[in-house]
């Protein structure tokens, strides 16, 4: 039978730390925080996040994991930050302030960013699964790491692709002001410029709104090839319904954000077959499906849900960081720190090792369009 998570607020993380520290005989516990947005717009992409942190605690606490000849019960300790940079530095300070051994978080550049520095400060490493923006590892924290290729990467890769394949010619770029967002829609305008596409149009929204008509018709008098937009599904599959009522053909791209399970049921009939091309921040070539399918399926009988994006990323963040604890033989962040920057760890999605900005090695990106309401695999590219 399946060990139940251990899932607790900071406070009884924190009670219960004492409580086996009390105890010679007690086994030793070690808390990880968690930080995704468990409410707002984008909690249906933060919950999926969590949900893979959860697998990872739960695996390891069943097969009775040791950390320098010890056995280790692990906890989640998990916040929420509702992607909003202000409520995320306050989660990052409660983790700190619960003497968490390690961070897996936080899923948006815009939390991720600030937050960063307050981990740096404590000391205490920090691997986002999700976030993107190149920022995060330029800035010479030696405790920031993620797992996913950077917007760099996943720009240009779009840009190129919206001139080389889709033979955009005359393109739209629209971003949410946020720091993902903005970020992802720079980098996809300088790889579509190079490639010779005109920028026709640039438009901002944010990051709730809901309402995009002035815009989109002003964009229509353009009559784009292709609208690109920098932001998540929440936004980008109600921009869709719009399009489709105001009778704009363009193809749709847009970066990691975009490109969930849920953008099918955000757009309703906006959605049309072959429209949207998006990529995923992260992918895994043919020898390696297997293993990433398993977990999918493992995921589906655990949590009756299909996986949203990052959950996978989140499990092998975590798994990647706890293998590094054991190899230092310690779960002090001082100490297992270094064993994480050279890490090797092979996982669910691909394997996971750092250069010395933090960013992973050889990060692949994943293409997909939408047919029959289902995300589609186009290809797997570096």
């Amino acid at each position: 039978m399946q060990n139940k998570i251990k899932l607790i607020p900071l406070a009884g993380a924190i009670a219960m730390a004492f409580a086996f520290a009390g105890s010679a005989s007690a086994q030793e516990t070690v808390t990880i925080g968690q930080v995704s947005p468990l409410t707002g717009p984008n909690a249906h992409i933060g919950k999926d996040n969590e949900n893979g942190a959860k697998m990872a605690i739960d695996e390891l606490n069943a097969k009775g994991t040791m950390i320098g000849g010890k056995k280790v019960t692990f906890v989640l300790a998990s916040e929420d930050d509702a992607s909003d940079p202000k409520q995320g530095t306050a989660a990052a300070q409660k983790l700190v302030d619960a003497k968490v051994k390690g961070v897996i978080g936080h899923m948006n550049s815009g939390t991720t960013i600030p937050a960063s520095k307050i981990y740096f400060d404590a000391g205490i490493p920090q691997i986002s699964p999700s976030a993107t923006n190149p920022k995060y590892t330029q800035q010479g924290f030696n405790t920031a790491f993620r797992v996913v290729a950077n917007d760099g990467q996943l720009g240009g890769t779009l840009g190129r692709y919206a001139v080389n394949t889709l033979k955009g010619k005359n393109i739209a770029v629209i971003d949410d002001r946020t720091a993902y967002g903005q970020g992802v829609a720079e980098e996809f305008t300088k790889s579509a410029k190079k490639a010779g596409a005109t920028i026709v149009a640039t438009q901002f929204t944010n990051d709730k709104a809901t309402d995009f008509n002035a815009i989109l018709t002003s964009i229509k008098a353009k009559n784009p090839d292709v609208i690109f937009f920098g932001g998540m599904d929440a936004v980008g599959g109600p921009m869709l319904r719009q399009m489709d009522q105001l009778g704009i053909k363009a193809k749709f791209m847009g970066g990691d954000g975009l490109c969930t399970t849920e953008l099918a049921k955000l757009a309703g009939a906006g959605l049309k077959d072959d429209q949207v091309v998006c990529a995923e921040a992260g992918g895994v070539p043919d020898a390696g499906k297997a293993a990433l399918e398993a977990f999918k399926v493992a995921y589906q009988k655990k949590f009756n849900q299909e996986v949203v994006i990052y959950a996978p990323y989140e499990y092998d963040a975590l798994m990647a960081m706890v293998a590094a604890m054991q190899k230092a033989g310690s779960s002090d962040p001082k100490k297992y720190l270094p064993e994480l920057a050279k890490i090797h760890y092979k996982g669910v999605t691909g394997d996971i090792a750092f250069d010395p900005k933090g960013d992973i090695k050889d990060g692949s990106l994943t293409l997909y369009t939408y047919k029959d309401g289902k995300r589609t695999l186009l290809t797997v590219t570096k």
